[in-house]
């Protein structure tokens, strides 16, 4: 029998059971709705962040800032031909009153421009190849755009692996020359172990494009290799004018034939005077493997002596006199080198090796430079099978003439990875 007592407490206890239902549900539901938002919170930032970043790097204090504004007009007109990815320009020039600044280029237009100073930046001279000065740009431009992934463009001047103690006054190192007066005087420069360091801090790349005289060298691909998965450039002097960024900016974005496209549209550029090439930093250490036993094998053969390099393709010079001067060489291609020295079998073996790594190349029969073909590079003959894309040094006796200067660079080279992974 039900009594009013008993009554009230089965509605007391019902009332008590919605409740505790609605509360529930309730509950539910607002997990739901935090589930949801969360959802729609990534979905929004996976959305918003880019496939790919470009970061065009240009270091152009020096007597390459004329060219350098040509190069900022055609990136802005390349960027009109993007299919998506970000497009992100740094410039350091010449130009009176203006700090170096990062900005966006989005459809021919600057967007979102901050000066170093914005950035809170404070480097002494501003140079734009001081680590201090590289570092917090680059971190700054990846960590505010963000994406899948990320490449790099070095524009300026650059000498390879070379080394100098920085700041310094030479003509020709490592990459950057950053200064105030012209091309001579007080300048800063980065070498390449330096370059490395500072972008093993950022994200991995995809790929970096150097758009700089004499960047595809073994030891300089080496010392990189764990910076990017490809690298993109000319083993020789390139013009003064660079890229044609107008073109290269849209197959700077292209997914998967973005290093074909670059040193096509740049090898077109330049009529076909100019050798460029394209290495896949993942096979370095396979080629730096053969490249030790076939030094290992050169060195059985020349003993205590100098191997003989007449006749084989060189690349640059680094004598600052006018006359052409044999002993200044300091970029040999490494493959002319190695089939000069090497019986046909063991040359195959180390080629095998080298093309893996050297995934593209174009060749050039001569290339454009501030001297005449004629004068500076008169010494050898520019075949296809002569050409292999890359450069590397090969030691020089420093007891002849001019041999103080070799002596420096024998033991300069003691500084890359290089030297430890091959023995030279």
């Amino acid at each position: 029998m039900t009594t009013k007592k008993n009554l009230v407490k089965l509605v007391l206890m019902s009332i008590l059971t919605a409740a505790m239902t609605t509360f529930t549900a309730c509950s539910s539901d607002d997990d739901a709705l935090d589930d949801m938002q969360s959802t729609h919170n990534a979905k929004r930032a996976m959305k918003s962040q880019s496939d790919r970043t470009v970061l065009v790097y240009l270091a152009g204090h020096n007597n390459l800032s004329g060219d350098l504004e040509k190069n900022v007009s055609q990136i802005k007109e390349g960027s009109k031909h993007m299919a998506g990815g970000t497009l992100l320009l740094f410039v350091r020039t010449m130009q009176s009153g203006r700090t170096p600044w990062l900005a966006r280029i989005e459809n021919g237009e600057v967007k979102d421009s901050v000066s170093v100073d914005d950035l809170g930046i404070r480097v002494n001279g501003n140079y734009a190849c001081d680590p201090a000065m590289m570092e917090p740009v680059m971190r700054y431009a990846y960590d505010h755009y963000p994406a899948r992934e990320y490449g790099l463009v070095l524009g300026g001047h650059s000498s390879g692996w070379l080394i100098e103690e920085e700041p310094n006054r030479p003509v020709s190192r490592g990459f950057g020359h950053d200064s105030g007066n012209y091309i001579y005087g007080s300048a800063k420069w980065m070498n390449v172990p330096t370059l490395a360091r500072v972008l093993e801090q950022g994200p991995h790349l995809t790929f970096i494009f150097a758009d700089c005289c004499n960047f595809m060298c073994l030891e300089t691909m080496y010392e990189l290799r764990r910076s990017a998965d490809y690298i993109i450039g000319s083993p020789a002097e390139i013009p003064a004018g660079g890229a044609p960024y107008n073109e290269v900016v849209p197959a700077l974005f292209e997914k998967t034939t973005f290093s074909t496209s670059i040193i096509d549209k740049y090898h077109a550029a330049e009529e076909g005077c100019l050798p460029l090439s394209v290495v896949k930093t993942s096979e370095m250490e396979r080629l730096a493997s053969a490249t030790r036993a076939a030094l290992d094998a050169v060195q059985a053969k020349i003993g205590n002596g100098y191997a003989d390099t007449k006749g084989l393709i060189h690349y640059n010079y680094s004598n600052k006199n006018i006359s052409h001067r044999q002993e200044y060489n300091i970029f040999y291609d490494a493959g002319d080198f190695l089939r000069s020295q090497l019986p046909e079998a063991e040359y195959r073996q180390w080629r095998q090796a080298l093309d893996s790594a050297v995934v593209e190349k174009r060749f050039a029969t001569r290339w454009r430079t501030m001297m005449t073909w004629r004068y500076v590079y008169s010494d050898f003959e520019m075949t296809p099978e002569k050409y292999h894309g890359v450069s590397m040094f090969v030691p020089q006796d420093p007891t002849g003439q001019y041999g103080k200067y070799y002596a420096k660079y024998n033991q300069d080279i003691h500084q890359l990875q290089w030297h430890t992974a091959v023995g030279w």
